[in-house]
């Protein structure tokens, strides 16, 4: 079975429900996970969005959750999750709002589309402190055995 990310609240290339976005809670969605290849050792997390900040004329990725060093026994995050409440080891890295934990969709225009993607590296990685997308690909690069993504969209009312 190949490596497959997916959330009970919305599939994929399907609008991201507002209680996830800066409209709404701005709470993390459920995610889950299935068919870590063998030799895994863990997981990393991104979630960003590469139509910042207008999908006509893109001009950078706005990454929006950095998570690392997630175990190979965790299958899912729960919706809202907190760092208190992330698997033992995880790891938090920088989003594009300096800061830690997750930032939901709030695009200025356009509808954008939000990239979950799910790593599995063959090595825990050092502790990195708190690292930025590039810093942590960069960690990974020759660790990935597998790789999923769910990508969702969103567009704020008028």
């Amino acid at each position: 079975m190949a490596l497959k990310l997916s959330s009970p609240a919305f599939s994929q290339g399907q609008p991201i429900p507002r209680v996830y976005t800066c409209d709404g809670d701005d709470v993390s969605p459920p995610l889950g996970w299935e068919g870590l290849p063998p030799g895994t050792e863990s997981l990393v997390l991104i979630v960003d969005d590469p139509d910042a900040p207008d999908p006509a004329a893109p001009k950078m990725t706005w990454v929006h959750w950095v998570l690392y060093d997630l175990p190979r026994t965790a299958t899912s995050l729960p919706q809202g999750v907190k760092r208190a409440d992330l698997p033992a080891g995880t790891k938090e890295g920088l989003n594009d709002w300096k800061r830690t934990g997750y930032g939901g969709p709030c695009p200025p225009i356009g509808r954008h589309r939000y990239f979950h993607k799910l790593y599995a590296l063959d090595v825990r990685l050092a502790d990195l402190g708190t690292p930025t997308k590039a810093a942590l690909e960069k960690a990974m690069a020759g660790h990935v055995v597998a790789s999923a993504e769910l990508v969702g969209t969103y567009q704020r009312g008028k």
